[in-house]
């Protein structure tokens, strides 16, 4: 037995022994449930995998598989698989609770609005919300990990003459749109060949939405889906939309109407009923506006745009595949649902959150069509998030996240998108999208029956050392690792439970059982959190992961964990035992 020293001073070493993982209790009883000669043969794994595994399609060929990926350990034998190698198996890459390589299975031909999309908040952003600097390499690097939308900032630079994008009134830098918009086109569909959307948060008079118009089309050419008709009754399905870029932002009417965005935003500024203010514009930004407009007011005369002018503004227009914006009046007219248009409107979490306690239902309804946007507020200077499940429980299908950080919002919604095969969209459950015989819909405060039990048992983990080097956690002493793990979805179905602590372990086995009653199991996130235990203060991390309840396979698997910052170790993993049931089999 191997054994690891730390240095307490310089005269005194504590000695602590060092084991190799066993095959716990569990392991054993199922191996030699199905291999009672000691010996697991391929006819006995496949019924293993069958009968207790729950995967009903597996084949010979897959139990040969899972043979041959273990030819390469010298504990493996041609015979069959012995306990040992049996017990490497579970904690390979063959057994995952979610296997990444899970190909996209959602209809995708129904239209967009009946799916999530991951979409990303001030996309060009690499830290902070005030001072970070602005770069293609975040809007690349979302692109790859299967956003599906891309925000934005369109202002005029220094000069007034050309288009940069920037989060303004701040002190982040700009970068150039021309760089944003090849790095989409490179990107765009990597990872995911469903569509693409931009959204713009335009801040450009005619001439540089002109510029724009002529900019997006020879970068995307092809790529670039446009309609028809601005009048659209039904968005298109995500599988007529492969791999094609979608422009959404609001129509230009104010040049045809003969303001500039100046004089709009000043004359909102001075009127607060229906406002309507840019969610990207800094309280330093409208008193910019404010100030130009006192200095300069506009002419008393009506403004007659002239033939240049409209010609800018209907190429912009053009590009628009989905039209944003509010309509004028409060809350019932926003959320108003036109027969023959559908379109986008964009809310903060702060306004859904005021909307959801007295129009739950009508948001429902609207994006059972229409698409609806939800954005960080703007406090969040620190690029943090927020509880997505507001928006996805009302059918919000674009939850804006600011992708640059990490955190537990953050690792709930990769966790939600790795359904579906990873490819950035996600089916709404039925309940979302359907009406009942009175035309009534779904009412998240409804009280719900508990759908579905599920049990997880937490046996044990491995890989710390590693991956960690051997101080990592405490300078004196090998590391005292404890898991919460629980539910994220419904407030109903929320849950957190938290296993005892393993003390001075690498290789702690808790071997403890918790169930989770879940009533929308369509709609939940399993989040796990290994943590060590820290006498002096907060507890260490020592891994995380979120994964989709509705795609978890059953029976003992392995669970990979990830970094603060969504990396994964290439170790560190946990082995849990997973089932599911019905309330009364429990």
């Amino acid at each position: 037995m191997l054994k690891q020293s730390f240095k307490v001073c310089l005269c005194w070493r504590r000695i602590f022994k060092t084991r190799v993982v066993e095959p716990p209790l569990d392991v054993k009883n199922v191996f030699y449930r199905y291999s009672p000669g000691g010996m697991m043969t391929i006819d006995e794994l496949l019924r293993f995998l069958i009968e207790h595994q729950g995967e009903q399609n597996a084949t010979k060929e897959d139990a040969q598989a899972i043979f041959d990926s273990l030819k390469h350990l010298n504990i493996f034998h041609r015979r069959g698989l012995h306990l040992e190698a049996f017990f490497r198996y579970l904690l390979g890459d063959h057994n995952l609770a979610h296997p990444p390589s899970q190909k996209v299975h959602h209809d995708m031909d129904a239209p967009l609005a009946h799916y999530f999309l991951f979409t990303g908040h001030n996309s060009y952003l690499t830290g902070n919300q005030l001072s970070s600097a602005s770069s293609v390499e975040p809007i690349k690097d979302a692109l790859l990990k299967g956003v599906r939308v891309i925000e934005l900032d369109l202002w005029p630079n220094s000069k007034g003459k050309d288009v940069e994008v920037r989060h303004g009134g701040t002190l982040t830098s700009p970068v150039d749109l021309q760089k944003c918009l090849q790095a989409i086109k490179e990107n765009a569909f990597t990872n995911s060949e469903y569509p693409v959307v931009i959204t713009f948060e335009d801040h450009l008079n005619s001439n540089l939405q002109k510029k724009v118009a002529k900019m997006v089309k020879e970068t995307f050419e092809e790529m670039l889906y446009c309609t028809k008709s601005e009048n659209l009754e039904e968005f298109p399905s995500p599988e007529f939309l492969k791999k094609k870029v979608l422009i959404s932002t609001k129509p230009p009417k104010e040049y045809l109407e003969g303001e500039t965005i100046v004089e709009k935003k000043w004359k909102k500024s001075k009127s607060r009923a229906g406002e309507d203010v840019s969610e990207n514009e800094s309280a330093t930004a409208r008193n910019e506006h404010q100030t130009s407009r006192q200095q300069n007011p506009p002419d008393e005369a009506e403004h007659v745009p002239d033939e240049d002018e409209e010609k800018a503004v209907n190429q912009y227009r053009e590009l628009i595949a989905i039209h944003a914006g509010k309509l004028k009046g409060g809350l019932e007219n926003w959320l108003s649902d036109d027969p023959n248009k559908v379109r986008r409107l964009s809310l903060s979490e702060q306004e859904l959150e005021n909307a959801t306690k007295t129009h739950g239902t009508e948001i429902v309804r609207f994006t059972q069509r229409n698409l609806l946007r939800v954005y960080p507020k703007g406090t969040r200077l620190d690029s943090s998030n927020y509880n997505p499940f507001v928006g996805w429980m009302h059918g919000a299908q674009m939850v804006a996240f600011n992708m640059q950080g990490y955190g537990k919002h953050l690792w709930i919604m990769k966790g939600m998108f790795k359904a579906n095969g990873g490819c950035g969209y996600v089916k709404k459950p039925d309940f979302l999208l359907q009406r009942g015989p009175n035309d009534e819909v779904f009412n998240p405060y409804d009280e719900f029956s508990v759908k579905t039990v599920m049990t997880v048992k937490v046996i044990l983990g491995e890989g710390w050392h590693q991956d960690f080097p051997h101080t990592a956690f405490d300078r004196y002493s090998p590391p005292d690792f404890y898991t919460r793990i629980g539910i994220a979805g419904i407030p109903a179905d929320r849950d957190l439970k938290e296993t005892e602590k393993i003390e001075d372990e690498w290789l702690p086995v808790w071997n403890e059982e918790f169930e989770f009653l879940l009533r929308v199991p369509e709609l939940a996130v399993l989040r796990i959190e290994v943590l060590e235990y820290d006498t002096t203060g907060r507890p260490d991390f020592g891994g995380q992961t979120c994964l989709p309840v509705s795609e978890l396979t059953t029976g003992i698997r392995t669970v990979p964990l990830h970094s603060k910052k969504g990396d994964k170790y290439k170790h560190v993993r946990l082995l849990l035992s997973i089932k599911f049931g019905l309330p009364y089999d429990f």
